[in-house]
């Protein structure tokens, strides 16, 4: 992905034979650039600076002797360098350093989706009107071209829904769930030992990662500017094994699904565990894959998918976006263009089919009092479930709803708060349609 062009005022490219990197974290991200960088050979791409905290303990034999080794990113600003390559993550002193890095007229490239999710459009103008690029391909699906193909490919179309699996981590985990009888925390466990989560999960099983991903999709796939805090994140972590015992009995499984669909002047923006149909494309994807679906107005369809995460992967969109830089440096060439996002109101409150669980301690009219506050709501029930060999003082079932908006269940369920039968609190999922 790519700035919007710069102004016209400034000048053109004059053509340049090799595009010096600076690489600001050596993590491992950083450490796959690189390695990518001297494997590929006879591009324009020249390493020239590594720029880390406690840069002694980073250097390493086989990078190239003449690389400038540095803690001081003032250093780096000061220098020749073409491209400032930003692998810190976070937001301090990311922004800081990559607002900088502009200003001093060098161009970035990043693989930080917190960054450009919440500075995306502060960070864009401020390259636009330095004549710039800002790139950040590896900020959403890792090795997958997911924004180069929304922005280029589907270019001649009217986009308007991206949804799709956008965290590995949370696909581990919910298939591990699923296909080893794992619970939450037994399936969390795993992910961490296989270095797929962190030692605080918290970004990922309650939808932060997912959220900033789908901001940049919505931004630079839909064209509407969103901010990180008007998308709802519902977590993963109250999804029980139960929940695919009786996902299963509806043919479906369940995935943490993000969702950015056009609806006339409003924008539908929601990450959250979701019944998907076993016939969806969304349900096939295992373990740390990411998976998604463009929906357009005239192409119809379109799936990306591959590997999510990782140093390859995100190093590969990474080297991608210099490539970029260096085929528009070298050819004198303009930068692509990109019209500014749009806004627009923020809703959740679309009309689903809804999965309620609920857990009892059991009695007789309980089905019936349930009933009748959802039909109080103008709520329809689609079907009742309930598997046998529960103990009746924690009995399980599942009601699934015809669609209602979530302001409708959330109060019919408002009006269930405090029910003596009530074991646990009603667990809620989409389905998708």
């Amino acid at each position: 992905m790519a700035t919007l062009s710069r102004q016209t005022e400034q000048p053109r490219l004059a053509a340049h034979s090799t595009c010096k990197i600076a690489l600001t974290g050596f993590g491992t991200v950083g450490t796959s650039v690189a390695r990518l960088l001297y494997a590929r050979s006879g591009h324009p791409l020249r390493l020239t600076h590594v720029c880390n905290r406690e840069v002694a303990r980073k250097k390493v034999d086989w990078v190239s002797s003449d690389v400038t080794w540095t803690e001081d990113i003032e250093e780096v600003l000061a220098s020749d360098v073409d491209v400032v390559v930003e692998l810190l993550g976070g937001l301090k002193p990311a922004h800081d350093w990559v607002r900088r890095a502009l200003q001093s007229h060098k161009s970035v490239v990043t693989a930080n989706k917190q960054l450009i999710a919440h500075f995306g459009s502060e960070l864009l103008e401020l390259a636009r009107n330095h004549g710039l690029y800002l790139g950040f391909g590896g900020c959403v699906a890792g090795g997958v071209p997911l924004l180069a193909g929304l922005h280029d490919g589907l270019a001649g179309d009217r986009l308007v829904k991206i949804r799709g699996i956008l965290n590995g981590t949370c696909n581990y985990v919910l298939t591990r769930m699923e296909q080893g009888g794992r619970s939450f925390a037994e399936a969390l466990r795993e992910a961490q030992q296989a270095g797929l989560a962190e030692a605080d999960p918290t970004e990922d099983v309650d939808g932060l990662d997912a959220r900033a991903k789908l901001v940049i999709v919505a931004r630079f796939g839909l064209n509407v500017d969103v901010r990180p805090e008007q998308v709802v994140c519902r977590s993963i972590r109250n999804v029980k094994a139960v929940d695919f015992v009786y996902a299963h009995e509806l043919g479906c499984t369940i995935r943490q699904v993000s969702t950015a669909k056009l609806c006339e002047e409003r924008i539908y923006v929601v990450v959250e565990p979701t019944i998907v149909s076993r016939s969806s494309p969304l349900a096939g994807v295992s373990g740390a894959e990411n998976l998604i679906v463009s929906t357009g107005d005239f192409g119809g369809d379109t799936i990306f998918a591959g590997r999510g995460a990782g140093g390859d992967p995100t190093a590969v969109a990474v080297v991608s976006d210099l490539l970029q830089v260096a085929r528009c440096r070298s050819h004198g060439l303009d930068w692509p263009d990109r019209l500014p996002a749009r806004s627009c109101e923020v809703t959740e409150d679309l009309e689903l089919p809804r999965y309620v669980r609920f857990v009892v301690r059991d009695r007789v009219g309980i089905i019936a009092t349930v009933a009748s506050i959802f039909a109080r709501h103008q709520v329809n029930l689609d079907a009742v479930l309930q598997k046998p060999g529960y103990a009746k003082s924690e009995l399980p079932f599942v009601i699934t709803l015809e669609p209602c908006k979530r302001s409708q269940l959330e109060a019919a369920l408002s009006h269930l708060e405090g029910a003596d039968f009530l074991a646990e609190t009603p667990f809620t999922m989409s389905i998708l349609q």
